[in-house]
């Protein structure tokens, strides 16, 4: 499964940063290509985006959550495999390092060669996090938080 990891810095401290990641349903906000994220409880949420012009969907399982420091997650349903953890470091001056580690797989074995899954997906991955820097650096405060805490099974 290809595995892609980015990172970047955002003017904000730790908790902020963490606290709009929580907000799941916004992802489309800055999410390229996401249409609509459903959080169904605490730990489920469904997926339904648009890759490479075709409608995708899934259900991931929020596996592991500790404020300010981690979510990861694990594809339990659906057309695309995407499994991953996300991270935020304090650094100085109340600034954030986001750091994103994903497996991606599509629903074929044509999709992921023949599109170049990994490439797509790479770029996404680039422009949501840049697009996520300006949407909660030009917030005020941000839209929410979810604070409860996921152990790993």
């Amino acid at each position: 499964m290809p595995k892609i990891e980015d990172t970047i810095e955002v003017q904000v401290p730790v908790q902020r940063a963490y606290n709009q990641w929580t907000q799941f349903e916004e992802f489309p906000e800055f999410m390229e290509g996401v249409q609509t994220v459903h959080q169904l409880d605490d730990t489920h949420v469904h997926w339904v985006a648009e890759i490479r012009g075709e409608r995708r969907e899934w259900t991931a399982e929020i596996t592991e959550q500790l404020p300010d420091k981690k979510i990861a997650w694990k594809t339990i349903d659906g057309e695309v495999r995407n499994d991953g953890v996300v991270t935020f470091e304090q650094i100085a001056g109340g600034q954030t390092r986001v750091n994103v580690q994903m497996d991606v797989e599509g629903e074929s074995t044509a999709e992921n060669v023949a599109g170049d899954l990994l490439g797509v997906v790479k770029s996404q991955v680039r422009g949501d996090l840049g697009r996520f820097k300006q949407l909660i650096e030009n917030r005020d405060e941000e839209s929410g938080a979810w604070r409860g805490e996921v152990q790993e099974r």
